[in-house]
């Protein structure tokens, strides 16, 4: 018997080839670790399942899975700080040049809060005033942790990397 169940608005399957992606890389550059970060994905796609929220528009709904998933990696990291484990980071699944690997090795060295802004900003490329509504802060906000985090990595990627 085939699965009908189609779940919010047209499937998890669509939210999976439309965000999936985007979640996991966001993941791993919290995480600095590839299966959790693909628990967080999955346990991001099972909450939207179960909540079945309805959107505005896709770019709600997107908003919507980031918050999630960064709220995830969030608690995970709190558990992390409990529970010490040996971290695996691997970034040749997610970038397609290897020389982007160093820089993004870098990413995760900085604090939470100005990769998460970099992050959204550079790799996913949104807008600063969108970044400003995903983290409950405001554009200034926004723009100052965007500038504190480039100045930081640059510092950190020329130290390890150069």
């Amino acid at each position: 018997m085939k699965n009908t169940a189609a779940g919010p608005a047209g499937g998890i399957e669509r939210i999976l080839q439309t965000y999936g992606d985007m979640l996991y890389r966001l993941s791993v550059i919290l995480l600095k670790n590839d299966c959790d970060a693909e628990d967080v994905v999955q346990e991001t796609i099972l909450k939207y399942y179960q909540k079945a929220p309805t959107f505005a528009d896709r770019e709600h709904e997107k908003a919507w899975l980031i918050t999630v998933a960064t709220n995830k990696c969030r608690d995970l990291l709190r558990y992390r700080l409990r529970h010490p484990q040996m971290e695996d980071t691997s970034f040749e699944n997610i970038v397609d040049d290897a020389s982007e690997s160093g820089i993004l090795e870098a990413l995760t060295t900085l604090p939470e809060k100005y990769r998460l802004v970099l992050t959204l900003y550079y790799v996913e490329e949104y807008r600063i005033e969108d970044i400003a509504k995903i983290i409950n802060r405001t554009p200034s906000a926004v723009k100052m942790r965007l500038q504190k985090g480039r100045k930081l990595l640059e510092e950190i990627y020329r130290k390890e990397y150069l």
